[in-house]
Order: structure tokens, then C-alpha cells, then sequence
């Protein structure tokens, strides 16, 4: 079987789409009878095994955002070369200019269409004052995703949310991990005395990119409500973005690690003592499952993705949306309960182990398998 991918995520971008992708072709260059093509504005770097597979489509910088690309609306010549290539599939990964053009050569070719839902776009809009555009961008994914045989959601709770816009051609494709990168055995105590938490004093962590998105403007107000308990913890946060300036003068006793990778980053989360994560807009929360396998209890909002990970009281605690006071309360619980932070942190472990890449990247090969085979009649008559 021959796939086509059109992303505008890929190494050496480092997000949670590009991530995925590159577990899911690591996979697949493994498979006798499959091989894959990629189009992208990004191209890996030769320490990449499939990197050869990858051709660079024009692209311009994401405005506010110069370290994302987006392809050019035209000049990338895309329906010349998926004939060149001959795909028996097409995966579209996120609706852009040169992914809606795509769409429309596997419809006029008789090449079947599936794609996936990483990124929350539409649920951004409130944060950056463009709220009255949401209807618009859900009529614009409904006409997208329309024209695919399946489009793959990572959890339960997004594709109970676009089921809800009239999205219905859904299934799962969740998200694994890697056990060896992310384990407790990383957990460093010159690190935890870097940021000043002794033995007493438990770090909250959370690791994102900084930016509005992330609702880190309640965890803003959950430190607040913290403070005033006179609860005793450090908060740590391990990435940046461009509200991190904003976040360090209204945190001022907050710790700031900065973007992290590799073996620093697998310390930071196993040195972490609970996982603090108030976004609304995740379709999936990697981090979540990486603090799991760095053996944290997280607390999580009941929205999107996060709570499929999150067992209350056995891996963590699901707060509601969008209320700090409640989110506080259900940290507060971690806190002040060492013997419960390590009897969720230890549940959390076992949990995360059940994430296996193989098997997941298996399954959505088995569905590429089943499309192909289900869209043949119709291409045929």
C-alpha cells in the first residue's frame, strides 16, 4: 500500500502533531508491504531514517508564530506530484490551503481521503478576541473532514465534541508513549534543589508551550488561591512562549526552566511531584501521559482530551473548566497528602504503560487497510 501525507507538522518542528508523526512513520518505514510519501514545509534532518521520504512544499512563517510554516496557497504543484507518486491513500493531517487542494485531487482521481484531528484551532478564536468566527471555522472543518472516509481523533472527548458540530466519520487513533524516555528513574534531587523544593515541599509542574491557549491564566489565579491556604509547594514551568513574560511578573515565586528536550526534560517531569494542566483545548494532552510515565498524579479540566487519561482518585483529579477555586481544591488534596501522591503516581505509571506506540500505530494501519478495501467498489463503477 502506498500513502501520501500532507502536514504542515514535522521535525525538526517540535509539537505534539510532529511528534506523533514521526512515531507513526518510525512505524511504518518497518512494514514489508507499505510504503509512504510526505509532503511538508518541514524536511528532517539526515539523522532521521525517513527523512528521504519527505518533499518540502513552499511555505510562508505562521504570523505571531515565525517558528510555524504554512504552505503557499498555490505553487506547490501538489496534484502533479500525487501523480508522480500514485497513492493508494491519502492522509490530509490539518486543514490548510495545500491539504483543501489535496482533498479535492483524491476526490477528482478516485484516491480515498482520511485525515486527523490534532489541533483545537477553533477553539482558540476566544482567546485572541475572535469568538464570532467559531461558527465559521466549524462550518469550514464540517466541509473539510466531509470529504474523507474516516478522520482520526485521539480521545473519546473530542470526537464526542465534533459529533456535537455535525463531525460523525470519526474513530480513535490515541497517542503512546515511550516507558524508557519518561520513567521516575529520572527523578533529580540538585534539580528539586535548583528551584528550591526540599524533601517537604512539593513541586507542581507544568510542562507547554506559554501562550494564551493553554489557559494558563487560571493557573494564574489557582497559585493565587494556593497562597492565600498558605499551602507549601513551588510551581515549575518547563517550556516558553510569548506570554512568558506576562506569566513571570504575575508569578514571581514561580520557577521558569524554559524549553526543555531530551534527557533534561525527562528530569524535569520525574522530579515534579503533581501535574497541574488547566487547559480547554487539547484534543489528546501528550504531556499529560508523559507526566503519567514519569510517575506524577495529574490534575486535569473536564474538557477535550485530558480527562480519557485521568482516573479521579486513582491517577489524579478532573477539575471543572475554566474554575480555579475547584482546580485549587483538587491540587490542595495532592499537597497535603504525600501517601496519596505516591499511590497515584504509581497507578499513573502502570496506566501510561498501557499506551503502547506499536499497538496504536497498528490499528490505525489495519484502518487505512479497511478504507482502501471499502472505497475500491465505488472508485470501480
Amino acid at each position: 500500500m502506498k500513502i501520501a501525507y500532507v502536514t504542515e507538522s514535522l521535525p525538526p518542528l517540535v509539537d505534539g502533531v510532529s511528534r506523533t508523526l514521526a512515531q507513526l512513520f518510525g512505524f511504518l518505514e518497518r512494514q514489508p508491504d507499505v510504503d509512504f510519501r510526505v509532503f511538508s514545509p518541514f524536511v528532517p534532518g539526515p539523522e532521521i531514517s525517513w527523512a528521504d521520504r519527505v518533499r518540502k512544499v513552499p511555505n510562508v512563517p505562521v504570523p505571531l508564530r515565525p517558528d510555524y510554516r504554512v504552505s503557499t496557497p498555490i505553487g506547490h504543484k501538489i496534484s502533479a506530484r500525487m501523480d508522480e507518486y500514485g497513492p493508494d491513500l491519502i492522509h490530509v493531517v490539518s486543514p490548510t490551503f495545500v491539504a483543501f487542494r489535496t482533498t479535492k485531487y483524491g476526490l477528482r482521481r478516485g484516491v480515498p481521503l482520511v485525515s486527523s484531528f490534532h489541533t483545537h484551532f477553533v477553539s482558540y478564536f476566544r482567546f485572541y478576541h475572535l469568538g464570532a468566527l467559531e461558527g465559521f471555522g466549524w462550518y469550514l472543518l464540517r466541509k473539510f473532514y466531509g470529504r474523507c472516509e474516516a478522520v482520526y481523533v485521539p480521545s473519546h472527548g473530542s470526537i464526542r465534541e465534533l459529533a456535537a458540530h455535525g463531525i460523525t466519520n470519526t474513530e480513535l487513533w490515541s497517542r503512546g508513549i515511550d516507558l524508557a524516555r519518561y520513567s521516575p528513574r529520572f527523578r533529580d534531587p540538585e534539580l528539586r534543589a535548583r528551584v528550591g523544593a526540599d524533601d517537604d515541599t512539593p513541586v507542581l509542574l507544568m510542562v507547554s508551550r506559554l501562550v494564551k491557549e493553554k489557559d494558563l491564566a487560571d493557573l494564574v489565579d489557582v497559585d493565587r488561591i494556593l497562597r492565600a491556604r498558605g499551602a507549601r509547594y513551588r510551581l515549575v514551568f518547563v517550556g516558553d512562549g510569548p506570554i512568558r513574560g506576562d506569566l513571570e511578573k504575575q508569578l514571581p515565586d514561580a520557577y521558569f526552566a524554559g524549553h526543555q528536550t531530551g534527557e533534561a526534560l525527562s528530569r524535569w517531569y520525574a522530579s515534579g511531584d503533581v501535574f497541574v494542566f488547566p487547559s480547554t483545548t487539547e484534543t489528546f494532552g501528550n504531556v499529560i501521559l508523559e507526566a503519567q510515565a514519569s510517575g506524577l498524579p495529574a490534575v486535569v479540566v473536564d474538557r477535550g482530551g485530558p480527562p480519557d487519561l485521568v482516573e479521579p482518585g486513582e491517577t489524579g483529579w478532573i477539575a471543572r473548566a475554566n474554575d480555579p477555586a475547584d482546580f485549587a481544591e483538587k491540587v490542595l488534596s495532592l499537597l497535603d497528602d504525600p501517601e496519596a501522591r505516591r499511590r497515584m503516581g504509581c497507578r499513573a505509571r502502570e496506566t501510561a504503560a498501557e499506551h503502547d506506540w506499536g499497538a496504536i500505530n497498528g490499528r490505525l494501519l489495519e484502518s487505512y487497510r479497511r478504507v482502501v478495501e471499502r472505497y475500491r467498489p465505488r472508485a470501480e463503477r
